[in-house]
């Protein structure tokens, strides 16, 4: 499989390459071709295949002309140490939690998942990678957790001061890790501005070969198109006819990953998700991507800071129209229909629903039309633990849900005891980043 620009379809590159040079310099995302039939790896998994064999058995179908199968399966070993976990709610209804990884939250899987690939491309073709990238929540333990023991990675953190959370001290370059925090005295804003300023630099980017852990780079997205591999591979005995996947948008990353598990022969029926002003249904209730009015030849480059995978939507829709009415499925649902929802799942199934699943579970409920018979089965994509949205699930149900053992690390305070930079202070950065080489 190679991939290539959503800005040049010419500019064709391998899976080494996509990972490593992150962001396409004609300021577009990587995507992967049409890739590979995986059917025969998906029909093989059961619900006794671990999720990191699968991981590594998909991950060796897709890049076999570049690694082994046995490299394949030591990157997705490495990453993936916990499955996710799916869970039945009744005879139609399901949902995947993806939060019990090291910091509750389904970024575990992708960003393991980046630092193995990285890792191993490294250590066989020699260099390294700094990781340059903002945080004012877990992102700082998730990091600390995935580059632990790389020998080639190291990540520079912006957080505004009295921010960063969930790491010790060993996590510190300084002190033999591989993560350098840096406080600004200023906002989240103000981090993005300085990463953005030094990824507009080519010449920086590669003289410190820089890279960021969020789904711009596709290294960090494509593995979010196992988890549907995985619910498959637990429901294909048991569930009842058509399969449907159910979650809000983001930053449309599922949404993406899931198409792109289907473009590979992911036995799958659609996806349900909230309507947005970027994927929306029209009368009809088919679902429209409405085309920006910007070509993308005349836009600004992708934001390394805060990707919207809407780029790369726009491109499946384009290659796949039919995919339009046949597996995306838009409902418009209000804040008391996300609310309802939420004390829908709690008093028939226990759920304690964040705002994301319980958005995504007000959709389903929607579109009946679609997955409202016998012979439909929905799964429920749960992102992040429950407790990280507590305020809004006490607000509707009354009660709070507990928080998780990893709760008390991933959120504990950060004492740096350095001077934090100027909110402009790009040279400073520079100079950690200079550091480090």
């Amino acid at each position: 499989m190679n991939f290539f620009s959503t800005r040049d379809f010419k500019n064709i590159v391998s899976f080494k390459k996509a990972v490593l040079e992150c962001l396409p310099e004609d300021g577009g995302l990587y995507v992967p071709d049409e890739g590979a039939d995986l059917r025969k790896w998906i029909l093989y998994a059961d619900e006794k295949t671990s999720f990191a064999s699968l991981a590594g058995s998909l991950t060796s179908a897709m890049i076999s002309n570049e690694f082994s199968p046995l490299i394949c399966e030591r990157i997705a070993t490495a990453a993936f140490p916990k499955d996710p976990v799916l869970r039945k709610l009744d005879d139609n209804l399901y949902i995947l939690e993806l939060y019990h990884g090291a910091t509750d939250t389904f970024k575990d899987f992708g960003v393991a998942y980046l630092a193995s690939a990285l890792e191993t491309i490294l250590t066989y073709d020699g260099g390294k990678t700094i990781f340059l990238d903002a945080t004012t929540g877990e992102l700082g333990a998730c990091m600390a957790n995935a580059l632990k023991g790389k020998q080639k990675l190291k990540s520079v953190l912006l957080a505004p001061k009295g921010k960063f959370r969930g790491m010790d001290e060993s996590d510190f370059v300084w002190n033999g890790g591989n993560v350098y925090p840096v406080e600004v005295d200023g906002t989240e804003e103000d981090c993005h501005k300085i990463i953005r300023k030094i990824f507009e630099d080519k010449n920086l980017v590669k003289k410190f070969n820089l890279s960021v852990a969020n789904t711009a780079n596709i290294g960090r997205l494509l593995p979010q198109a196992f988890f549907y591999t995985f619910a498959f591979s637990r429901l294909k005995k048991v569930a009842a006819g058509d399969i449907y996947y159910a979650f809000a948008a983001g930053n449309y990353g599922n949404l993406v990953s899931g198409l792109y598990g289907w473009k590979m022969a992911l036995p799958v029926n659609g996806f349900i998700v909230p309507s947005t002003s970027c994927v929306t249904a029209d009368g009809s209730g088919n679902c429209i991507v409405p085309d920006s009015m910007i070509p993308v030849e005349n836009r600004l480059h992708a934001d390394p800071t805060s990707p919207s995978n809407i780029e790369r939507l726009e491109q499946i829709f384009k290659a796949n129209s039919l995919m339009l009415k046949n597996f995306v499925f838009p409902a418009h649902v209000t804040e008391e229909d996300i609310s309802d929802a939420c004390r829908t799942l709690y008093k028939k199934y226990s759920v304690y629903a964040d705002r994301e699943t319980a958005s995504a579970y007000a959709a389903v409920l929607k579109r009946n039309d679609i997955a409202g018979g016998d012979d439909e089965s929905v799964v429920l994509v749960a992102r992040n633990a429950p407790y990280l949205d507590k305020d809004f699930i006490r607000h509707n149900i009354g009660i709070e849900p507990e928080e998780s053992e990893n709760a008390s690390r991933v959120f504990a305070h950060v004492e740096l005891n350095r001077e934090a930079i100027a909110p402009d202070d790009i040279d400073a950065v520079i100079s950690v980043l200079s550091s480090l080489m």
